[in-house]
């Protein structure tokens, strides 16, 4: 187990990157705790794989360089890295048994048979694999397969890390909610560093104790599940997590403080933000968003009903509000009134936040 540094970390698929939009991945400096549980979250082509490679050695970086426990790597190849990396689609040999497919990376290091067996039957109960253990790999459906992926990258207990990446797209829904409980139950057991890539909220808000987020090849932003609801430090991140995602409303800065729509709005740790910004903006999630005796006057256009709560469309003018309301609380029609939670409104400068909040 290592903690892993990246340092100034840059790369582009170009032999002369140019531009801005020409580098996969901008400048990066994070550092990862030995034993830690981490995601990287982010859409497709946001630069999460690439980055995840270049842990790995699959890639070597355009600049910058990669550290395990202070020691620098960056040159190394990714034989000599003790990585365990699983990838988004099985590797499996399917002419083997499921617990030769388990024991091989074992085998492959010289591994007595007396100490595999053991190992082989302790991963096989984590997933669920005993039943199988003498059947052939190349009869088991995609689900059985990529268990048995997983269990390859689990088997070593003495690796500087376990990637993952997006290894339950393959996984029947289901089994995904399970697969994704397993494998945070598996960390505390094994307490290895894990990295795990997906561009899915819910696996990542699952698994990891930090998450990394991405948005065209720059970290947005790293914290907590709570920290990243909370208290996006950018609006992407506001956009990209919760469902419905933050409310990101058109502001001015008069007064002394925050408007909309010519409404002051109380927001929290609120600061004149710096000159020569080119847009201003409020965030506020749907969670707190509610309708109000005066405030903001808003005209209901839609309500949706989600279960516990239902999803209200408003607008002001040609701004889009939305609101949740518990299952129970009544719902006005036509013309209402909404307030923000000042304690969960934030202030965004060119999309980054201001003031306290962002401390």
């Amino acid at each position: 187990m290592s903690k892993i540094s990246l340092r100034q970390l840059k790369h582009s698929y170009l032999k002369n990157p140019a531009g801005d939009e020409d580098w996969a991945l901008k400048s990066l400096d994070i550092e990862w705790s030995d034993g830690g549980a981490y995601a990287l979250l982010g859409p497709s082509g946001c630069g999460k794989t690439t980055l995840l490679n270049i842990i790995s050695g699959l890639l070597v970086p355009s600049s910058g360089r990669i550290e395990f426990d202070d020691v620098d790597v960056t040159e190394i190849p990714p034989e000599q890295r003790n990585i365990a990396q699983v990838f988004q689609f099985p590797v499996v040999y399917d002419t083997m048994t499921v617990y030769d497919n388990l024991a091989f990376p074992l085998r492959n290091r010289g591994v007595s048979d007396r100490d595999i067996g053991p190992r082989v039957g302790e991963i096989a109960r984590m997933l669920d694999l005993e039943g199988t253990l003498h059947d052939k790999a190349a009869g088991l459906t995609a689900d059985a397969k990529q268990k048995i992926s997983l269990g390859r990258g689990l088997i070593r207990a003495e690796v500087n890390a376990i990637l993952f990446d997006e290894p339950l797209t393959v996984i029947d829904p289901h089994l995904k909610w399970v697969l994704r409980s397993k494998l945070k139950e598996i960390h505390r057991r094994v307490g290895s560093t894990m990295i795990y890539v997906t561009h899915d909220q819910t696996e990542a808000m699952t698994f990891a104790d930090q998450v990394v987020v991405m948005h065209e090849g720059t970290v947005v932003q790293v914290g907590t599940p709570i920290e990243l609801f909370e208290k996006p430090h950018h609006t992407f991140v506001g956009h990209f997590i919760g469902s419905p995602g933050m409310n990101v409303l058109p502001c001015d800065f008069g007064g002394g403080g925050p408007c909309f729509a010519g409404h002051p709005i109380a927001a929290a740790g609120a600061a004149r933000p710096a000159a020569g910004y080119k847009r201003l903006e409020i965030g506020v999630r749907p969670e707190f968003v509610s309708f109000s005796d005066h405030g903001i006057p808003v005209e209901i256009e839609k309500v949706k009903d989600a279960g516990r709560y239902r999803i209200v469309d408003t607008r002001n003018g040609d701004v889009r509000i939305q609101l949740l309301v518990p299952e129970g609380m009544s719902v006005a029609t036509g013309s209402a009134h909404i307030q923000f939670d000042p304690g969960h409104t934030q202030i965004y400068a060119d999309g980054w936040i201001i003031g306290e909040a962002a401390l």
